[in-house]
């Protein structure tokens, strides 16, 4: 998902919620706009933060399988070197 998307899906449901709040508090939905301005502001912020938070999530779990896979590399190397020596001990 790409970062405009994710931050207008955001400010869209906060919109949502600024509509939702004033219709359940029975009043004008377009009675102060700066409110509406201000909710999806917000929750565009969040949709950037939760955008750049699953970039990094992304690159830390690569980073994170590239180490397993080095330590298994590794790992498998030392087990075939000691089945060698075993087999030539044999």
């Amino acid at each position: 998902m790409s970062l405009l998307a994710n931050i207008l899906g955001f400010s869209a449901f906060g919109l949502a919620a600024r509509v939702g709040q004033l219709g359940i508090q029975r009043r004008n939905l377009l009675d102060n706009p700066g409110g509406h301005l201000i909710s999806m502001g917000v929750f565009g912020f969040a949709g950037y933060w939760a955008y750049q938070w699953d970039q990094r999530a992304a690159v830390l779990l690569s980073e994170k399988r590239a180490e397993i896979a080095e330590r298994r590399q590794k790992e498998l190397a030392q087990t075939e070197a000691a089945a060698v020596v075993a087999l030539e001990e044999a």
